[in-house]
């Protein structure tokens, strides 16, 4: 005999009850870092314009899993914000 509740059970999970952290990421992807590569622009204390692309509204810092930035890149980043800060640039 074949059981068929089992089979009642899977089709009632929706969607994302069957993602797991440990599956494929093939739902998720990467956006390129937008502050590397050979256009891009040079992360500078002095390149205002710039860097409030990557404050919000209340003066602070974006994080980079908002921005897309590498990590290498939000350092540089932040230390530039910081110093603009200080300079009261910004």
């Amino acid at each position: 005999m074949i059981k068929k509740r089992n089979n009642k059970r899977k089709s009632s999970q929706s969607n994302f009850s069957k993602l797991s952290i440990f599956q494929n990421n093939k739902y998720k992807f990467k956006k390129k870092c937008p502050l590397s590569g050979k256009s891009a622009p040079i992360v500078d204390y002095k390149n205002i314009k710039l860097l409030k692309k990557y404050i919000s509204e209340n003066g602070k810092i974006l994080p980079s899993r908002i921005t897309s930035v590498s990590q290498k890149k939000q350092r540089e980043l932040s230390l530039s914000i910081k110093r603009a800060r200080n300079l009261a640039l910004i």
